[in-house]
């Protein structure tokens, strides 16, 4: 997940665009394919013995545009780009004929990404539903259709959020949690691998070329929102059969605004507890959990809990 290129104001959000290059190069020297978005579902299913890669960009930030959109084109790289309808055209955003540019090209999908763009998982279900509709309807008029692809603003969601998204009839909905997409994901919680200034230099991101999914029944809490009353939360995670050496998992947690090598136990041989012991502080609480396979690769996982002030 990228947002804006050669935009140095903003290391956050931003990549530099000779470094973007560079990861191209890494991505086509592994040998990794792109995933056009219209085979989205179908490479779900298929064999998993080749890396494939879904390239998405939010926002719809005019330094896209100038910078990287040519190079993504000439190279005939698909992607999906995430735009929020409100600032369409305004001050370094794109214009609706940029978009439409984008929208023609064979190898492009535009997504959704809300109408507003604001914190909307803090939200009750009717401004988080008119919010969304409104987007639908700028879609439907400017392009044609709606998009099947969501982005949830800042990667925030909770149950009633992912619920409105899914009955407005959205396929596949994206977050900002780390991770690897395989079959067993849920399709209105799918993580990315942000890239920016800290998260995008070279040596991280042939790491991430190398990362495999945890292949998991169910994470717990449920409710990606979480309130002060259950801060900090006791985790579980229940995997799937056939892990080999999962009892090697290791996680990190952001707990007490500090990274630290959180406390794990196994209940079962696939049920894994994660001891938070101190509340998350901020706005969001990260686990990270990773296992080494052979080969260098490694298995990985991201859990990204919005933290209410209530």
């Amino acid at each position: 997940m990228y947002h804006r290129f050669n935009e140095q104001k903003y290391p956050s959000t931003n990549i530099n665009l000779d470094v973007f290059k560079k990861q191209l190069e890494i991505i086509e020297n592994e040998g990794i394919d792109f995933i056009h978005p219209n085979n989205f579902e179908k490479s779900l299913s298929q064999s998993k013995q080749n890396r494939k890669i879904l390239f998405t960009v939010d926002d719809g930030l005019l330094s896209f545009y100038k910078n990287a959109w040519p190079i993504l084109k000439e190279k005939e790289i698909p992607f999906i780009l995430f735009i929020n309808t409100r600032e369409v055209g305004s001050f370094n955003y794109m214009n609706w004929d940029q978009i439409r540019e984008l929208y023609n090209d064979k190898n492009v999908e535009i997504g959704n990404h809300s109408h507003s763009h604001e914190y909307l998982v803090e939200e009750n279900a009717d401004v988080i539903k008119n919010d969304i509709i409104k987007s639908i309807n700028i879609f439907e008029r400017k392009l044609g259709k709606n998009s099947k692809f969501f982005s949830y603003p800042f990667g925030e969601y909770s149950i009633e959020f992912k619920k409105i998204i899914k009955d407005l009839g959205f396929k596949y909905a994206f977050g900002q949690h780390s991770g690897v997409i395989d079959e067993t994901k849920d399709l209105w919680e799918l993580p990315r691998f942000p890239i920016n200034e800290k998260y995008g230099e070279i040596k991280r991101f042939k790491t991430l070329m190398r990362t495999l999914p945890f292949k998991y029944e169910n994470i717990t809490p449920e409710d990606r929102y979480l309130l002060q009353s259950k801060n900090p939360p006791i985790i579980k995670i229940k995997f799937y059969r056939g892990l080999d050496n999962l009892k090697n998992i290791t996680c990190f947690s952001n707990e007490g605004d500090k990274w630290r090598n959180s406390k794990i136990s196994f209940i079962e041989s696939d049920i894994l507890e994660i001891k938070i012991e101190e509340k998350f502080i901020g706005e969001r609480g990260r686990i990270n959990c990773s296992l080494r396979e052979s080969d260098n690769f490694w298995r990985w996982l991201g859990i990204q809990y919005v933290i209410s002030e209530k």
